[in-house]
């Protein structure tokens, strides 16, 4: 088992983003999920409009679970950053505005955030005066468990860590995203012993094998957000990236599993192999995927362990070593690596 906060979480996490999208479906999901030991579960008070976000389906799904399933959930909340003007808000103000906020949703269903970061780093505020109003005046107060960060670059890391003990840091990894296995974020974390939360692990969807067309790409962005804002779902880089998926689809069939099993399970695998891969994670990194779904089938399947070889990992490295995605992770009004 993993631990985060001084909290055990399974190996694999829930991602709660696209909750908001099926709402009908959210309670099964999250039931899904912790029987399927997945109890780090990673939320947003933007993941969803204000009256149905990740935080309010939480919270209505605790009032109408058995007291003490919030004991079971091990809860990171991200918040401090505006979607409407794509802007972080690290000021004392604005962290107190965020959690309070956040912790105002959860209507005491669940007392407190056991990881609690902003989004993104705020660049009109030192990182000491952001950390340092969470860490006083949240964590000593017991409301917030630890301080996580949230795509940050390796330079903020290595600042943060002087200034507060840093719980977690998340950021995106997957078969079509490996930039922190060469920037230093990995590195960082396994200098300092910080799990790395690694979310969209199959890359927003396209990695479980479900886009197999431009027609679904259309589809889904009619409720997506995320589908419909990603540069690499755009029309004239679907097709380049959409070969990934045939070479993953082609392992996994091998494997005896799904595409999104291998994907997920490959970000887990990556420090056990770091001397023999050119995409490699540091040894002794830790890494928690973080799939998330509304739809409880798929939470099933997302949860499963499935353990990979040497030479699996090989066969996967040698294909990304010739693949190159098209498109950037985010448009450019978006902030990465902060």
């Amino acid at each position: 088992m993993v631990q985060i906060a001084g909290k055990e979480i399974g190996p694999i996490g829930y991602g709660m983003m696209g909750l908001f999208v099926k709402p009908d479906q959210a309670f099964e999901a999250l039931d899904a999920a912790l029987e399927h030991g997945c109890n780090f579960w990673n939320g947003g008070e933007f993941y969803g409009p204000p009256d149905n976000n990740s935080l309010v389906l939480l919270e209505k799904y605790l009032a109408a679970r058995p007291e003490g399933t919030a004991d079971k959930i091990v809860l990171s909340v991200k918040g401090c950053f505006s979607h409407a003007t794509m802007s972080a808000d690290g000021s004392p103000e604005g962290v107190r505005r965020s959690i309070d906020g956040c912790l105002a949703q959860l209507k005491g269903r669940k007392t407190r955030i056991d990881i609690f970061q902003c989004a993104r780093r705020d660049p009109k505020v030192p990182l000491e005066v952001t950390l340092g109003v969470i860490e006083e005046e949240y964590v000593k107060t017991g409301k917030v468990g630890g301080i996580g960060l949230s795509e940050v670059s390796a330079a903020t890391i290595h600042e943060a860590v002087k200034v507060a003990t840093i719980a977690a840091v998340e950021v995106e990894l997957s078969l079509w995203s490996t930039d922190i296995l060469t920037n230093g974020i990995a590195a960082a974390c396994a200098q300092y012993g910080i799990p790395i939360v690694a979310y969209s692990p199959v890359g927003r969807g396209l990695l479980t094998g479900q886009y197999q067309s431009w027609a679904d790409v259309e589809k889904a962005a009619e409720t997506n957000p995320m589908v419909r804002m990603s540069p690499r779902f755009a029309k004239e880089h679907f097709e380049t990236n959409l070969e990934l998926v045939r070479r993953v689809k082609d392992i996994a069939d091998a494997k005896g599993c799904t595409p999104a099993q291998l994907a997920i399970n490959w970000t887990r695998a990556l420090p056990k192999f770091s001397s023999s891969l050119k995409q490699a994670m540091p040894e002794g990194a830790v890494v928690v995927p973080i799939p998330g779904s509304s739809a409880p089938e798929r939470v099933v399947e997302n949860a499963k362990l499935v353990e990979l070889s040497e030479g699996e990992m090989r066969q996967i490295d040698e294909v990304l070593d010739k693949f190159v995605p098209a498109g950037d992770r985010y448009p450019s009004s978006v902030p990465t690596n902060t």
